[in-house]
């Protein structure tokens, strides 16, 4: 069963299939380290990461198991990141979430917005019954983006990731389509 990534439109933003003209914009975002630094792997550090992504996007659309979409913003059509809705399970109703905006993108509220459209699209295409999501403790921002969502946390799991040597904790956070609010 394939899945189409979807084109949505918020306020402020246009949430998108990615495009080979995203290369540039994607291997800056996934090159920098300061941006990357509570993320479950290191940044990139050469331009063959980018087609191992575009593949990725495309195999889980042709699957079935979910969609990695760009976020621009609509009034300039600048990039700002991506958001990810993976490891679709219909046999179990659940999938998980993510994103990644750039450093310029933080505190502006277009995570929540993103991230909201794409929890909307997934709720309303799907049977869906529960998304979960994690971070790490140590990032604060995402997980105020996640509990602004309805997001409950609801365990830690400790050391769970070591990136260049650097030992990790995340919390995971699950949502549930009864405490879903559009």
């Amino acid at each position: 069963m394939t899945l189409p990534t979807p084109t949505l439109e918020t306020e402020r933003l246009l949430v998108r299939p990615f495009a080979d003209a995203d290369a540039d914009d994607l291997f800056a975002l996934n090159s920098d380290a300061h941006v990357l630094r509570y993320w479950d792997s290191p940044p990139w550090t050469d331009r063959a990461s980018i087609s191992r992504f575009m593949a990725g996007c495309e195999r889980m659309a042709e699957d079935g198991t979910g969609a990695r979409v760009a976020i621009d913003r609509a009034s300039d059509g600048a990039f700002l990141g991506w958001c990810t809705f993976n490891s679709w399970d219909p046999d179990f109703r659940s999938a998980s979430l993510g994103f990644c905006l750039t450093q310029a993108a933080w505190g502006q509220g277009y995570a929540t917005e993103a991230a909201r459209a794409v929890l909307q699209w997934a709720f309303d295409a799907l049977d869906l019954n529960r998304v979960q999501a994690e971070c790490d403790t140590r990032n604060a921002a995402s997980a105020r983006v996640l509990e602004k969502l309805g997001f409950v946390r609801e365990g830690t799991l400790r050391e769970d990731c070591i990136v260049n040597g650097d030992v990790s904790d995340s919390w995971v956070y699950g949502l549930l389509r009864r405490d879903w609010v559009a």
